[in-house]
């Protein structure tokens, strides 16, 4: 299987490391600390920037910015914990500068902070939480991105695990392919364990070798 693109745009989370002990981390404790139900809170902020996940949960404006600011302060100092997941380092040094971006809802710092954590290189193009005006499940980032590459988004590819990325993808004009277990909740019509056994060459993504959990 081979899918022709000029770009491939990379969510962070899920997708190039794994910071759910992180995650799981810093949003239960910001939880508690609030009198909230952990559980219920972890499990909806996949894919989501943490000012949208506050603005849902902190009903008070004036609170909501430091609120941002401590669950912000608790996901870098969780950094830490966040690993590569498989392919990603295989794939990414592959690849030439020019042809690929990440496209996160975590803020700029976090970002750097859990790809330098995981040994990923820093990405030629980065649109973070803090560069959009509308995070995901809105193109803007996705957009943004393609644009910095001088593609057109509709001849890029998007990977992604959780469905306000894919939608996000999709709606930008991208073909988006899911990733992880969790990518098989999204409407990507193709779903990969991991990135092993990609490749990307004279402007087409080789899915030969890839370990498909949908196609």
């Amino acid at each position: 299987m081979n899918i022709p693109c000029r770009g491939l745009l990379f969510d962070n989370d899920g997708v190039l490391v794994d910071s759910d002990p992180g995650v799981e981390q810093a949003w239960s404790q910001w939880a508690r600390d609030r009198g909230l139900p952990a559980e219920e809170v972890t499990a909806m902020v996949h894919g989501r920037r943490s000012a949208d996940t506050v603005a849902l949960l902190v009903a008070d404006p004036p609170e909501r910015a430091a609120a941002l600011a401590e669950i912000d302060r608790l996901e870098i100092e969780a950094a830490a914990l966040t690993t590569a997941l498989p392919g990603a380092l295989d794939l990414l040094t592959s690849l030439p500068q020019e042809s690929w971006a990440v496209v996160t809802s975590g803020v700029t710092a976090l970002a750097r902070a859990r790809l330098a954590a995981a040994g990923l290189p820093l990405p030629p193009v980065l649109i973070a939480a803090d560069d959009v005006s509308h995070g995901k499940p809105a193109p803007d980032g996705y957009r943004a991105a393609a644009e910095k590459l001088g593609i057109d988004p509709a001849t890029a590819v998007v990977f992604e695990d959780s469905v306000a990325g894919a939608t996000a993808g999709a709606a930008a004009g991208a073909y988006v392919i899911g990733v992880g277990p969790r990518g098989l909740d999204t409407e990507a019509p193709v779903v990969v364990t991991d990135l092993r056994g990609l490749t990307w060459r004279d402007g087409a993504l080789d899915l030969t070798a890839a370990r498909l959990l949908r196609s």
